[in-house]
């Protein structure tokens, strides 16, 4: 199997190595970068997936994932010491995929790229089949990862996307947070509900739910079914 290639996106230079020589040691491809400007260069080696930390002078790691996540499908996921709730939907809000604090185990770390690599994987193996369907209220892109409304992409984010598809694809079935957190995020970790609360609301909210037909149910201490 090709070796995965990693972009590490860090100001401190000894996070940078660290991650470098340990990630290297596991068998993966390695770039680093100190900043935002740098980071963009390296996107030109095609990464499969991004370690990004948020505090950086310049533009933060936030800012700078939310202007190339559109251009960019990889797994992004922040390293932050960061710990307020409001950081963490910040971070998913502007396109990340999963939130790592400082300081962190190594083992997890690789435990969880690990995981957001599989489930890359996996949907590429998907891409062979038929992957547009549509029901007569919206179409579901499966390969470009969009959900069309009237004919026009709603503009899902990666991760809103991954929700909406996992409801969608199991009409009926009502999904717990910390279930759609586990099959989403790739990682069998202990779920952020106010998260998944929040992508919720987001998909929700593009989609016009309520004003002309409702597509996500709650069920009230349980969680969501797609019923649309």
């Amino acid at each position: 199997m090709q070796e995965k290639k990693l972009l590490v996106v860090d100001d401190e230079a000894d996070i940078r190595i660290m991650l470098k020589e340990y990630l290297e040691m596991e068998g993966y491809q390695v770039w680093t970068a100190a900043n935002a400007d740098e980071a963009e260069d390296a996107l030109k080696e095609k990464p499969d997936l991004i370690l990004l930390d948020i505090n950086m002078p310049g533009r933060d790691g936030i800012l700078w994932c939310g202007q190339v996540r559109e251009s960019v499908r990889i797994p992004i996921l922040f390293l932050s010491a960061r710990t307020q709730e409001d950081d963490r939907i910040k971070g998913f809000k502007a396109g990340g995929d999963d939130y790592i604090l400082k300081p962190f185990s190594m083992e997890e770390l690789s435990a969880r790229i690990e995981a957001h690599l599989r489930r890359e994987e996996r949907n590429k193996t998907g891409e062979t089949q038929s992957r547009e369907y549509s029901d007569g209220s919206v179409t579901v892109d499966f390969t470009g990862y969009r959900i069309l409304k009237g004919g026009k992409d709603i503009g899902l984010t990666k991760m809103e996307f991954q929700i909406a598809e996992l409801l969608y694809t199991n009409k009926g079935q009502v999904f717990t947070k910390e279930g759609i957190y586990e099959k989403v995020r790739g990682y069998d970790g202990e779920a952020d509900s106010s998260v998944i609360t929040e992508h919720i609301r987001r998909i929700r909210m593009k989609l016009g739910d309520g004003k002309e037909q409702e597509y996500i149910e709650t069920v009230w201490g349980v969680g969501y079914r797609w019923i649309g």
